[in-house]
Parts: C-alpha cells; sequence; structure tokens
C-alpha cells in the first residue's frame, strides 16, 4: 500500500512538472554542458601533468595553451550551472505555485461537512509548510539530481576510455553505495510522513489555543492546553529525531564506500602507472574522475532524503486536493435572477449523520414578503434549516424550491447572492471597517457605505475611531466589541439589500436600547421581501408573517403569534417561560 502510495505520489508530481517541459529539456541540457566540461577538464589537468617530462623539461608553451583552454572551459561552465539554477528555480516555485493554488481551490469547493469535522490547523498546515517542504525538496533534486546522475554516466565513459579495467573495478563497489542509500532511504519516508502529519496536529492545537486564548483563560485551561502542547510537541521531536537520525547516516555511510572505490582505483592505478599501462598524467586524470564519480553519490543521498521528506508531505498536499468536492452544478444550471421570494420545502430530510436522524418530511410554502420566524429549544435544527436554505448542505431526500426552481438546478452563487445573511457569529476580515462594510459589494461608493453604517447604527461609533471609516481592524474584529462587530456585519447585509435575508440570532450581542433601533432598521429592510428569523429572545419575532415553531427536527406548530398563543401549546410554554412574572 505504501508503495502503491509512493508510485502514486511521483507520478502526480511528474504530471505536475510536465507543463514546464520545455524548461526541464533547457535545464537538462544545461546539466549537460556543465557535466561535460566539467569532466573534460581532468583530461587537460592529466595533459598539463604529462608537459613536465623531468626536471628542467616543462613544456611551458603546450602547459600555457592547456590553462587557457581550462580558463575558457571554466567560465562557460559557470555560465551553463548559473543559467541551470535559474531556470530551476522557475519551474520548482512555478509547480509549487500551481499546486498550492489547486490546494486553495479545492478548500473553495470542499463541501462544509469536510470543513466541520476537519481541524483548520491541519487544513493549513497542509496548504503552507508542506508546499514549503515540498518545495524545498524539489529544487534540490532539480539542481543535484541532473548534474549527479550526468556525471556518474559521464565519469564512467572517460575512466573506461582511459583503462577499461580500473573502470570495472569502480563499477563492482558501486552498488554497495547504492544498497545503503536506498537501505536507508526507504525508512526515512515512514519517518519523514509522520513527522509531517504530528507538524499538522501542532499546528491545529496551536490555531486553535490562538483563537480561543480569551476562552483558555476564561476557564483556567492554560495547564491543560500546555500538557497537551507538550505531548504533541514530543511527538514532533520524536519523529523529527529518527527522521533526522536516518537521513543523517545517509552520507557518511555513502561517503565510506566511496572513499573505498577512490582507495580502490588509487591502488589500482598505481600498479598499472608501474607496469607502464598509465602515464602518470593519466593517473591523476583517473583520481580525479573516481573523486567526481564518488562525489555525486554523496548529494544523491543528500538529494533523496529532502526528496522523501517533499514525497511525504506532496501525499498530504494530494490528499487534500483529491477530497470529494461538494456537488457540482449541472451543466445547465440556471441562473436565479428577478427573485420574487417564494420558498417551499417538500418532504425535506436531512441528517449530518446517517445514524442520528434530524430533520425528517418538512414542508413549508412562504409566500414573497413573507417574514417567516423559525423558534424552538437549541439543537432541534432552526440553523440547519438555514444551512439547507443556502444550500451550505444539500437535503438527503425531498427538495427546497425558490420561485418554483429548485435550487440544485441554480448555480450556487446566484442563490447565495439572493440572501442576505447576519449570523450570530460574526466574521470580519483583518482591513479597513470600510472594506468589512463593502465586503458583498466592493465597487460601493463612500456615500453608500456610510448610509448602510447609518441604517445599521453603526456610523456613530465608526466615527469615534481614530480613522473612522478607514480604521484598520484585527482579524475577526479582534479590537471591537461583540456588539460593534454585530452591527458592522449588519451594515453589510445593509449595503447589498438582497431580495431575501436571514437573520439568525443577528441581535443577539447588541445591547437593548441599539436592538430597538435596530429592529426598526431591519423593520424597513424586511419590507417586501422574504425573510427567515432565527430567534431565540421570542419578543423580537411577535410581528412575523409565520411562525415556525421546531422540535427535535419537525415543525410542531405553525402560525402567527396570537395564533400560537391560542393554542397552550408549545410555543405558549416557551413564550411564557421567558416572560413569567
Amino acid at each position: 500500500m505504501k508503495k502503491e502510495k509512493y508510485r502514486l505520489t511521483v507520478k502526480r508530481i511528474l504530471m505536475s512538472i510536465k507543463p514546464y517541459r520545455l524548461r526541464v529539456a533547457a535545464s537538462l541540457f544545461c546539466a549537460l554542458i556543465t557535466v561535460a566540461l566539467t569532466l573534460y577538464i581532468p583530461i587537460l589537468t592529466g595533459q598539463a601533468v604529462d608537459c613536465i617530462v623531468g626536471s628542467g623539461q616543462v613544456d611551458f608553451g603546450a602547459m600555457w595553451d592547456i590553462l587557457k583552454t581550462m580558463g575558457i572551459l571554466i567560465v562557460i561552465t559557470a555560465a551553463a550551472q548559473w543559467t541551470m539554477s535559474h531556470i530551476n528555480n522557475q519551474i520548482t516555485y512555478q509547480v509549487v505555485k500551481d499546486i498550492r493554488t489547486q490546494a486553495f481551490h479545492k478548500l473553495e469547493i470542499l463541501p462544509l461537512s469536510y470543513i466541520d469535522s476537519h481541524r483548520h490547523g491541519d487544513i493549513i498546515s497542509r496548504v503552507i509548510a508542506d508546499i514549503d517542504q515540498f518545495s524545498d525538496g524539489l529544487l534540490m533534486g532539480f539542481t543535484q539530481l541532473f548534474t549527479g546522475v550526468l556525471t556518474i554516466g559521464g565519469t564512467l565513459i572517460f575512466m573506461f576510455a582511459i583503462n577499461p579495467v580500473i573502470a570495472a573495478v569502480v563499477v563492482l563497489v558501486t552498488p554497495v553505495s547504492l544498497f545503503v542509500a536506498s537501505f536507508i532511504a526507504k525508512r526515512t519516508y515512514t519517518m519523514f510522513q509522520r513527522q509531517s502529519q504530528t507538524r499538522g496536529e501542532l499546528t491545529s492545537l496551536v490555531d486553535e489555543m490562538l483563537g480561543n486564548q480569551k476562552v483558555v483563560q476564561a476557564f483556567g485551561y492554560e495547564k491543560e492546553a500546555q500538557e497537551k502542547f507538550q505531548a504533541v510537541n514530543e511527538q514532533l521531536r520524536i519523529w523529527g529525531l529518527k527522521a533526522t537520525f536516518f537521513s543523517s547516516i545517509t552520507n557518511p555511510a555513502t561517503r565510506f564506500v566511496n572513499s573505498l572505490v577512490y582507495a580502490s582505483v588509487g591502488i589500482a592505478g598505481a600498479f598499472a602507472a608501474l607496469n607502464g599501462l598509465l602515464t602518470v598524467g593519466q593517473l591523476s586524470s583517473f583520481l580525479s574522475y573516481a573523486n567526481q564519480y564518488t562525489k555525486p553519490f554523496n548529494e544523491i543521498s543528500g538529494v533523496v532524503t529532502e526528496l522523501q521528506n517533499a514525497l511525504a508531505s506532496a501525499a498530504r498536499v494530494f490528499e487534500l486536493i483529491d477530497e470529494e468536492p461538494q456537488t457540482p452544478e449541472p451543466a445547465d444550471a440556471k441562473v436565479l435572477a428577478n427573485v420574487k421570494g417564494e420558498v417551499s420545502l417538500s418532504n425535506v430530510s436531512f441528517s449530518y449523520d446517517p445514524q442520528v436522524p434530524l430533520i425528517e418530511n418538512m414542508n413549508l410554502a412562504v409566500k414573497p414578503g413573507w417574514r417567516v420566524a423559525i423558534v424552538g429549544p437549541t439543537g432541534c435544527g432552526k440553523s440547519t434549516v438555514i444551512n439547507l436554505l443556502m444550500r451550505f448542505y444539500d437535503v438527503n431526500s425531498g427538495s427546497i424550491q425558490v420561485d418554483g426552481q429548485d435550487i440544485r438546478g441554480l448555480t450556487r452563487e446566484s442563490l447565495r447572492t439572493s440572501y442576505g445573511m447576519v449570523l450570530q457569529e460574526t466574521w470580519l476580515k483583518a482591513g479597513t471597517i470600510r472594506e468589512n462594510i463593502a465586503y458583498g459589494k466592493p465597487d460601493a461608493t463612500q456615500e453608500e457605505i456610510i448610509k448602510a453604517a447609518k441604517e445599521a447604527h453603526a456610523h456613530s461609533f465608526i466615527k469615534r475611531m481614530p480613522q473612522g471609516y478607514d480604521t484598520v481592524i484585527a482579524e475577526d474584529g479582534g479590537n471591537l466589541s461583540q456588539g460593534q462587530k454585530q452591527l458592522l456585519c449588519i451594515a453589510r447585509v445593509m449595503l447589498c439589500l438582497p431580495p431575501m435575508l436571514i437573520l439568525d440570532e443577528a441581535t443577539s450581542s447588541i445591547d437593548t436600547r441599539t436592538e430597538v433601533r435596530i429592529q426598526k432598521a431591519f423593520a424597513s429592510m424586511m419590507e417586501g421581501r422574504t425573510s427567515f428569523i432565527v430567534a431565540h429572545r421570542l419578543s423580537t419575532i411577535r410581528e412575523a408573517d409565520v411562525i415556525l415553531v421546531m422540535r427535535e427536527g419537525r415543525i410542531v406548530e405553525q402560525g402567527t403569534h396570537e395564533q400560537l398563543l391560542q393554542q397552550e401549546g408549545f410555543y405558549a410554554a416557551l413564550y411564557n417561560s421567558q416572560f413569567a412574572s
């Protein structure tokens, strides 16, 4: 299974490199020039040595010509090597950019069920840290693998040309080095894979603690958090140490074998020179080739270690990219336009977990412009209905229609932009207040933004900010109160004014006085617009056209406020419990 995964990962990487095959060919050409010229220089060195016949017998003219040739070749080699490195950088970072773009694009089309069921820190680690690890390994692979393989092949050709017998000695000892590198590489992949997974766990834990630091401190969870961090950090240390240990012994082991090769060449070459089979210059060339022949094995062993780390990281990224996306839109999906706001649910059933039923056979018919309030105890399915209306989740059975069209036959973008949504959980991005209000309408004018802020009763506190609408707020509005953040979210919806509204506990964090004003603004905004209001405070929904009372995933009561009170059922009990004297 591991071998198959390893093979598929390598295949995916090669497919990612395929669009840049012309650059790869150019890099190989530069590597070929670099290796060819580098390997030709020892021949010139040997010829220069042979120009020294004896004491006082030196052919300076011939030696000078050889040295000039060597100088020119060294300049050409340096230029080819620089060009190869530049091309390799371009290939590597372009491939990494493509893979990271694929990963981020997949995040945007993954079903919310995946996001909700996976730790966010681990997902972030895959898109950032793992791709960086892959980048480092790929760059080293391009830079040293090409030249290393070509150098090994080239030196063998030159050595066999000089003396086949001594070259055969080198070839016979070579498999030992390859066996040692392969033996260690198989173990390093597993270690690096576990190191990468543990790094994702640690990133997730830090992200979780950092994003909820106030809760951690409020409940005195610091000690438990520290213990949890130390446990995961210790695991990362263990796997990191094992991976580093196995990878670090690769180079010394191959160096030892390569030293045996060099010693074998030196001894065999010395006997050959004594018997007149080699000149001293040829022996010096042979020793130089033996050194150049063994050097790539050391480099490749280092590259193999990095590639193991890169492959382990790439496998995690490809796992994310290969995740099943949300149900694709049909080819003939329609764009929802000229929305009237007629919404109907027919025999809708849905559950997050097949083993735990939630909504079963829900039916609802909403006329255009109605205000529909959804109430009920925690966990009864109120927010789930909103998720289904927005098609964050698809129904298991039944259908939801808007203006007589099944929402599964509509484009998600047109459906979602037809709703304006204010949730209990506020979300603001790092940026200016102006950018946050204009999030759904980036081309809005300053006058439109101020008007929306005034309608949301946010203008007064914005003007008190240091730079007004240009004040930069932290991620998720960390330097604003919860009420101020919610007012900005309301202003964001008021700026767009879509044909339908969803208000999920939209005023839960606002003081009573401001809430009265907001309710008036909402009343004006909801005029003529189909609106779905989820509320725990029943005082906010008295004016609703219809109130849906939910319990255990089903609508148990339905009617106006007065009608439901007269029934003296579940709604009446809920209402009286909030206003009992």
